[in-house]
Parts: structure tokens; sequence; C-alpha cells
């Protein structure tokens, strides 16, 4: 579905699928996770409580783009955090509005 404007149109709205668009071409840019901003727009952050080991940006409130590290294993650092700079690949889950 991210691949397509008219199915993001379709699901989403006109702005929402154009914010998604957006964000994904961010996403898509940056060489790891570290280098998607955590600073709005995009606000990269991680997840906690039922979520955790997801991680979200933002899309238009109350929506977030949801998606997780792939690798194998998923690069982490020493005190069990993720090691954002060297986490290079995500899958998406889903958009939605997890509040």
């Amino acid at each position: 579905m991210f691949n397509s404007e008219k199915l993001l149109v379709q699901v989403y709205g006109p702005d929402n699928a154009r914010l998604i668009m957006r964000r994904m071409s961010v996403l898509n840019a940056v060489p790891t996770l570290a280098e998607v901003p955590n600073t709005p727009p995009e606000r990269r952050h991680e997840l906690k409580g039922d979520r955790a080991g997801q991680f979200a940006v933002d899309v238009k409130h109350p929506y977030r783009i949801v998606f997780v590290p792939v690798g194998d294993p998923v690069p982490k650092l020493a005190d069990g955090g993720y090691d954002l700079a060297r986490i290079t690949a995500i899958e998406i889950l889903e958009v939605e509005d997890y509040h």
C-alpha cells in the first residue's frame, strides 16, 4: 500500500496520504534509523508498554507510521537499548492512532 499514492489516498485521504508519502521518503533516504529526526515534523520515537520494540513517526495528529527494526539480530547497545546508528532496515506495520 505504501508504494501506491492512489491507494494511500483511498485509505487515508489526500492530506494524510501526502504526509505519509513525505515521511516514507525520509525513512527511505536515511542510511540508519539514528538519522530520522526525533524532532517535528517526523519525531521518531520508541514506543513503550505493549508496543515495546516498535517505533513511530508522526503523520498528522493523531496518526503515526508504526514500524519495527529489522535484523538478525537487531543491533542493540550494551544496556539493551536499540543501536539506532546500526539499524539500516525497518518493517512498516501500520498507520494508526494508537492513543
